[in-house]
């Protein structure tokens, strides 16, 4: 799994006056859960971007004052209008430390019911997993090749090593659909013979 570096400054003040004050001076209020006690920290809200704006999951380092924490995000919170983060909290982890987070769909492969006219439809864009962060991926890769018109892959289909799927069994995260170009092709092919 990718990893990124975010340097904070432990803050000591906590509460909504403060945070207001953090704010307006571009600077983030966050939490590190997962220790014997909560860590309080702030930093730019630009050392966030590459984090919170991507489909992609990280290994956050958060280096407060100098101290080094393996983390996970776990929560963010924003502006109701504008798309300013407000806050954001962490998960301290380490490599045999069980985490639930959501792990980006990706597809490989051309469908048989593409072939046909189909159209692919990605019904989960991500996975809520829960697995050791060692064994966490960058992305579940699903191929589709043996897909057919009408056809899907659900979530209780899905088999991964070190992974256990959280989202419901029946839910299908790939479908091939059927569109009006392939019934009508099927139509035309069921006349002619």
């Amino acid at each position: 799994m990718k990893s990124i570096s975010i340097k904070c400054i432990k803050r000591d003040v906590v509460g909504k006056k403060e945070a207001k004050r953090l704010r307006t001076l571009g600077l983030v209020p966050g939490v590190l859960y997962g220790g014997e006690e909560p860590i309080h920290f702030q930093a730019p809200e630009k050392e966030f971007k590459s984090l919170i704006y991507t489909p992609n999951v990280y290994l956050v380092d958060l280096d407060i004052d100098g101290t080094v924490y393996k983390s996970i995000i776990q929560d963010t919170q924003f502006h109701p209008v504008e798309e300013q983060l407000l806050h954001v909290d962490f998960l301290r982890t380490t490599e045999d430390k069980m985490v639930k987070v959501e792990i980006p769909v990706k597809t490989e492969g051309f469908a048989k019911g593409i072939r046909k006219g189909g159209k692919l439809k990605l019904n989960l864009r991500t996975l809520k997993v829960k697995a050791m962060v060692k064994y966490l991926p960058d992305a579940i890769t699903i191929n589709v090749d043996d897909l057919d018109l009408g056809q899907s892959y659900k979530v209780g289909s899905l088999v991964r090593e070190n992974l256990e799927f959280l989202n419901a069994k029946a839910v299908p995260v790939v479908t091939i659909m059927i569109t009006r170009a392939a019934k009508a092709a099927a139509g035309a092919g069921a006349t002619k013979k």
